[in-house]
């Protein structure tokens, strides 16, 4: 079950990278009609939020990685944060699938999967929307592929 719950994990992340490797990185700038995050800010979040995680949960696996703030992302930037804050994530999955518990999040280690999944999968849509309606859509062919986890 754990590596399950891990390569799940994994996947998404991967599922991430893909995406933002097929963003134009003078497009980390659109931001949806309605205002709001840029892209690429979208993207800091989702690494911020899991920091904030980390932070609450299990302090000692913040060690080495930084917040991430709004002035000079670059997808070189949003991709390492990202996929450094998901080793820790998985540190942290692994952590509380063995004692049964994510501190501060209730009521079990895989309601945390499920949370995180869920928060970012969300930003991944605002995102997409900002980047249709600034008129930089991503290919239909990796709208597709956001979905293909058995093949990421």
């Amino acid at each position: 079950m754990l590596d399950q719950v891990i390569s799940t994990w994994q996947i998404h992340n991967r599922i991430n990278i893909y995406l933002l490797d097929a963003i134009a990185e003078e497009h980390l700038n659109d931001t949806a009609s309605s205002k709001g995050r840029t892209v690429g800010e979208q993207l800091a979040h989702m690494h911020n939020v899991r920091l904030l995680w980390l932070k609450a949960s299990a302090p000692a696996l913040l060690e080495g990685l930084d917040k991430l703030e709004k002035d000079n992302l670059t997808k070189a930037t949003l991709a390492a944060a990202l996929n450094a804050s998901s080793a820790a994530i998985e540190q942290l999955l692994t952590q509380g699938l063995e004692t049964g518990k994510i501190k501060g999040m209730k009521p079990y280690p895989m309601t945390f999967l499920g949370y995180m999944i869920s928060h970012e999968s969300h930003h991944r849509g605002q995102l997409m929307m900002a980047l249709k309606q600034s008129g930089h859509p991503v290919d239909k062919k990796i709208q597709f592929g956001l979905w293909e986890w058995g093949t990421r």
